[in-house]
């Protein structure tokens, strides 16, 4: 990306908000222990005149800035670590064992606070800005939470904004996808009950693993028969306990299963015959089941008005070419969607570089690319100022 988008009061802050990006990386907290995290965030809105509320959601951080009185913006990033072991041998690599910034939530974080100094400087927009700072996005329900605290009561938005990195893509470049982009995701737990035995004698017992056995084969049958295979949907049957000497056949067997989709229609259908299909083998081998069904995330569903505007923005900032243009839907999930069934608004994307040097989320060797940094703050800025017009 040339340099010469990068807005200068952007540039001119570039090395101070990197240093603050590598702080955050070296002190990396999880979900709903971002204690130290949020302070930091408030402190520097507080300084440059926000109004801040804190403990949103537990340790949530909003930041109100009101010029006029136009409509009211969002914007979100996210805060919390994952517990992975950093292995980057980084100079700012995480000082806490068994905990890092793998996901990149420490530049989204960063990238905000920039835009955020900036507009309080500039003030080039009429309105509200809704700045909204959130924990526990990695499997904990933090947006659930600040939802449940009143955030669009206490801070409402006319529509809402949040960006994520995605190594693979080119350092920078910017992608927008209408309609469903992120995948629900469910975890199932099934517990095959049985009749414990004597391995050497199977026929006076009922082996509970026979049955997940049975029940892992015929899972694959939903996927591939009962969804329409021009829509996804994901089985993956991630554990599997059950005994523990070669002998002796269990009583009981646990199987812990997570479920995907790209539509509420097909989670819904996933949900149905998951239940039928667990209930019908374990009965057809003497066994019985019990499902515990847990919903985590719903259908990432981005506003058609909203992120054509978002693009819109993009496209008359950068000009052609400069986006991500083959972007499709992700089978990952993100706690964003809670927020957008209660807000219209979208979920972009932000490359963090391609090659060698790009490692994938959630990897031990992940770091998120600061140059891309400088060209996300522009990027909320021209969308706050062109929202907020």
């Amino acid at each position: 990306m040339d340099a010469r988008h990068i807005l200068p009061g952007i540039a001119a802050q570039q090395d101070e908000m990197i240093a603050l990006r590598q702080r955050i990386h070296a002190h990396p907290e999880l979900g709903f222990e971002e204690f130290t995290t949020s302070e930091l965030v408030a402190q520097c809105l507080t300084q440059w005149g926000y109004e801040v509320s804190k403990g949103v959601g537990k340790t949530g951080v909003v930041g109100t800035l009101k010029n006029g009185q136009g409509r009211s913006l969002g914007l979100r990033a996210d805060m919390d670590a994952l517990p992975i072991q950093e292995a980057t041998g980084l100079p700012y690599a995480s000082r806490i064992d068994g905990v890092m910034h793998a996901c990149g939530h420490d530049g989204h974080t960063a990238t905000l606070l920039a835009a955020a100094k900036y507009l309080a400087q500039t003030r080039d927009f009429n309105g509200t800005l809704n700045l909204v700072f959130q924990p526990a996005e990695e499997g904990l329900g933090g947006a659930r939470k600040m939802l449940e605290d009143g955030l669009f009561e206490r801070f409402p938005c006319d529509a809402i904004f949040a960006m994520h990195n995605i190594p693979g893509y080119p350092t920078g470049q910017l992608g927008f996808y209408s309609g469903p982009f992120m995948a629900s995701a469910d975890t199932v737990t099934i517990k095959i009950i049985g009749t414990g035995g004597h391995g050497a004698v199977p026929h006076k017992a009922v082996d509970p693993v026979v049955v997940c056995a049975s029940i892992v084969m015929a899972l694959q049958s939903i996927v591939s028969r009962n969804v329409n295979p021009q829509e996804a949907a994901i089985i993956t049957v991630g554990s599997i306990h059950a005994g523990n000497v070669s002998n002796v056949i269990p009583a009981s067997a646990e199987m812990i299963l997570s479920v995907r989709a790209l539509t509420p229609e097909v989670r819904q259908l996933l949900e149905r015959r998951i239940t039928e299909l667990v209930n019908g083998q374990a009965t057809s081998f003497g066994a019985q089941a019990e499902i515990d069904y847990f919903h985590c995330h719903p259908v990432l569903i981005n506003d058609p008005e909203q992120t054509a505007f978002a693009r819109q923005v993009a496209q008359e900032w950068l000009g052609e070419g400069q986006l991500i243009e083959d972007l499709r839907p992700f089978t990952a999930s993100e706690d964003f969607a809670f927020i957008l069934e209660k807000c219209p608004g979208s979920y972009l994307v932000i490359g963090n570089g391609q090659g060698d040097g790009s490692c994938l989320l959630h990897n031990p060797g992940y770091d998120f690319n600061d140059a891309c940094l400088p060209i996300g703050a522009s990027y909320w800025v021209k969308l706050a100022e062109g929202f907020l017009r």
